[in-house]
């Protein structure tokens, strides 16, 4: 009968720690990217020797603690720094103080006061940075850019223009297109159209600030032909594109030379300039210059590149979030506020980047929620409390038949 009780003993103190891992469980219901923890138990027996099939049974232990890394739920938020993983993979978050690699799903990041991707704990989220090139750099901590975006000088520019082709000698008409400066003033060109004889027109212009060519003195020309097309052969310049030049400026960005690109690249007129009849109009104009921007906010797409978007219209590229695979996440050793570290048993993490073979891609503005069943939670509760009163029935069985035994000699 002792036995018995070391068995119900064996099955109060496996139950006790099974009832703290469900309430732990229960406890992180709202905790982002936590994963559901399961307790393993295993039987003890005494061994038999000899040829005796004997062999008794001693109780129960915990033979360990497993982790459901099944991925939660997707929560969206508002902010666009919130990440979640859809599918396998862990952030990488760094302290800097000790050096210290961490692991994690929990992606409620924010920029703090020195530009730098951390998360709830201050702890450095790391990526890879992007050049102005598009090339991606060393693994390190995610920082956002300069708040001002560089400028960008005016090369060339497109205008759809219908120049009246019933126009008689003296008739005009104008338009303005903005260009830029390489410190990216905007300065207006004024292209002054004189009709010289049919299908024929001289044009000139007038920029806000500087002097510019063709002007009033030296005029380019445009030239059509009977089916209204661009005549390229009589044009001034002739067969290329005008390129129109501005200079002394006075605002310190220099000289602007811009392409006007009315042919295509076969050396022919690409349809923008046409003399048909009706009225002179211009239907549409581009320009690839653009002054300088403050930053407005980022965004982050599903390969986990962030993007910076300025005032000016520009969106620049300057960092990818990396993202860390493991053999066995199993293995992985917890820290503490939604943090693991690599393990003998979990084996060393291979590193890329989001959208990747063997990691998931990135949930913008969102946020992983924990994927505890509070159902099944509640119903593995309920037996394991059931579980230990058993047990404490063992002991108190087996101390009212040792009491009787007791009692037979009296």
């Amino acid at each position: 009968m002792i036995g018995s009780l070391y068995s119900g003993i064996s099955g109060l103190k496996a139950n006790t720690s099974a009832m703290a891992v469900i309430g732990d469980n229960i406890a992180n219901v709202n905790t982002t990217g936590f994963k559901t923890s399961r307790v393993e138990f295993a039987n003890i027996f005494n061994a038999t020797l000899g040829q005796s099939k004997t062999q008794i049974g001693r109780g129960v232990t915990m033979s360990g603690v497993s982790s459901n890394w099944n991925s939660g739920t997707m929560e969206t938020t508002n902010t666009a720094t919130d990440l979640a993983l859809n599918g396998p993979g862990m952030f990488i978050v760094r302290n800097s103080a000790n050096n210290g690699q961490y692991y994690t799903r929990a992606g409620q990041f924010e920029f703090n006061a020195d530009n730098l991707l951390v998360n709830a704990d201050g702890l450095e989220v790391q990526g890879y940075a992007i050049d102005a090139a598009g090339n991606a750099g060393a693994l390190g901590t995610i920082t956002l850019p300069n708040g001002i975006s560089t400028p960008q000088e005016t090369s060339e520019i497109t205008m759809g223009i219908n120049l009246d082709s019933a126009a008689i000698a003296g008739d005009t008409f104008d338009t303005t297109i903005s260009v830029y400066d390489t410190l990216g003033n905007s300065i207006e060109l004024n292209f002054n159209f004189v009709n010289q004889s049919p299908g024929v027109w001289d044009y000139y212009v007038l920029p806000s600030a500087g002097t510019a060519a063709p002007s009033l003195a030296s005029p380019y020309t445009l030239a059509f032909d009977t089916n209204g097309d661009l005549d390229v052969t009589n044009c001034v310049p002739a067969s290329s594109d005008p390129n129109i030049t501005v200079t002394g400026t006075g605002l310190g960005g220099g000289d602007i030379d811009v392409a006007w690109t009315i042919l295509n690249a076969v050396g022919a007129s690409n349809g923008s300039l046409t003399g048909y009849a009706g009225t002179s109009v211009k239907t549409s104009q581009t320009q690839d210059g653009y002054p300088s921007g403050m930053l407005q906010g980022i965004a982050v797409d599903e390969d986990g590149i962030f993007t910076a978007l300025y005032s000016n219209g520009t969106m620049s590229p300057f960092a990818q979030i990396a993202v860390a695979d493991f053999a066995s996440y199993a293995g992985l050793s917890k820290q503490g506020s939604n943090l693991f570290t690599s393990s003998l048993a979990s084996g060393q993490p291979v590193i890329s980047v989001p959208n990747t073979a063997g990691v998931g891609a990135i949930a913008p503005s969102s946020l992983e929620m924990s994927n505890v069943d509070l159902a099944q939670e509640f119903v593995s509760l309920i037996t394991t409390q059931r579980a230990f009163q058993a047990n404490s029935k063992v002991i108190t069985t087996s101390d009212e038949v040792l009491s009787e035994l007791i009692n037979i000699k009296r």
